[in-house]
């Protein structure tokens, strides 16, 4: 079991603490519960740009990093479509560090013209190497805009458009950053060497002053039911075509979500994943060929992608992944194979949950989740799934009326 204790300060910002003497570091994960599907359709990106924005300094440390470099501390973020995520690591000696330059920045960021139109290039240059430029890359956003009509998941975190970013007013950057940025939205989590006590005395010395904010309320629109099979073909200057396909998942705090964790391990989990073995292996239809369910708050996806062998018919491969989709709902899985899944995600979570770190970018995520215990309790209910199990959510999830099948093809 995970030990931890909670707190709440008066501003609203959250606190967990993990206890862990056996490090000299402290984990300072900070979380804030805003990512791209926060973000107005016609001004996209702008959850990432944060993510650039909040390491470029303040007027009480114009270098993020030079402090936690003096100090002997890592750090590193992350958006997706649900948070940002930022995290250090440092000596327990040199923790005040950490909370000093995390609390300044949630205070109050540099967005002075000049400082927003430098990082607007940063990004910029980033979605031109990495979605324009590269081969594949705008992969993601055509399976997001086929898969999604209504749901901000329609465009995945980098933005929809560059232009979104370039032209993206002072104003509504202000405006995001002061209506998500605020202790009220957040989670921090401190893991490692710390007693609970001196955590509570240090989180209140550097954010408790730091006042509440009007975070601005969520109204998605929800995901209409698909029943029927999409499908599109694009053409692109790529070595090899690909096969995209997508599913409508269930909401991650789900059984459901567990569920369909296993069943994308048996397909493609490490080199005895079925698809390793028949899809690559033995029937030499791909290079490589990956199956995984996203982990989005809201309901995602079960994804599949697979890079063609050459020469090898896209349609016939497609009609082989779906074959071998099929079958698991009429020839049953092995016993053997589940304990083998059941296993390896076992020890993968127990692994991950040696470093400080995972268990502080954890137990955040599943308290915004609304229950932090669910780091222990997700690990009990995939060992209690079943091949009834297997076979009743692959029925459910990955029928054909429900599937978005992209052919990337080579001009």
């Amino acid at each position: 079991m995970t030990d931890f204790e909670s707190f709440t300060l008066d501003n609203g910002l959250r606190v967990i603490v993990h206890v862990d003497h056996s490090t000299p570091l402290v984990a300072v994960n900070l979380l804030y519960d805003v990512g791209s599907k926060d973000e107005d359709p016609e001004t996209t990106g702008l959850a990432h740009l944060f993510e650039h924005l909040m390491f470029s300094g303040t007027k009480r440390i114009p270098n993020f990093d030079t402090p936690l470099q003096i100090a002997g501390g890592e750090n590193n973020a992350f958006t997706n479509t649900d948070i940002t995520n930022y995290y250090i690591t440092i000596p327990r000696n040199n923790l005040e560090t950490a909370l000093w330059v995390e609390s300044d920045r949630m205070n109050e960021i540099n967005l002075s013209k000049k400082n927003i139109n430098i990082q607007k290039s940063v990004v910029i240059e980033e979605f031109k190497q990495r979605y324009l430029n590269q081969p594949y890359g705008d992969s993601s956003h055509l399976t997001r805009d086929l898969t999604y009509k209504v749901h901000p998941y329609r465009w995945p975190t980098i933005g929809l458009k560059i232009s979104h970013i370039q032209d993206a007013k002072e104003e509504t950057i202000r405006d995001f950053y002061y209506s998500h940025y605020a202790p009220n939205n957040a989670i921090l989590c401190l893991a490692g060497n710390i007693e609970v006590d001196d955590a509570k005395i240090l989180v209140d010395k550097w954010f408790g002053s730091i006042g509440r904010r009007e975070v601005k309320k969520r109204n998605l629109p929800e995901e209409p039911e698909q029943t029927e099979a999409r499908f599109w073909e694009v053409k692109r200057d790529v070595p090899t075509p690909a096969l995209y396909k997508t599913w409508h998942g269930p909401i991650r705090n789900s059984v459901d979500f567990v569920a369909l964790d296993m069943i994308t391990d048996l397909l493609a989990g490490g080199e005895s994943g079925y698809m390793q073995n028949i899809l690559v292996r033995e029937k030499q239809l791909f290079s490589n060929a990956n199956i995984y369910v996203s982990g989005e708050l809201e309901a995602g996806t079960v994804s599949f992608y697979g890079s063609l062998q050459p020469g090898v018919d896209i349609k016939k491969a497609d009609e082989t992944v779906t074959e071998m989709i099929e079958e698991l709902t009429s020839k049953p899985v092995s016993y053997r194979d589940i304990e083998k899944v059941k296993n390896r995600h076992e020890a993968s979570a127990i692994y991950g949950n040696t470093s400080i770190l995972n268990k502080a970018m954890n137990l955040s995520l599943y308290e915004l989740m609304g229950n932090a215990n669910l780091i222990d309790k997700e690990l009990e209910t995939y060992r209690q799934l079943s091949t009834d199990d297997v076979v009743r959510y692959t029925k459910k999830y990955l029928s054909p009326n429900n599937c978005n099948t992209l052919y990337y093809n080579t001009k």
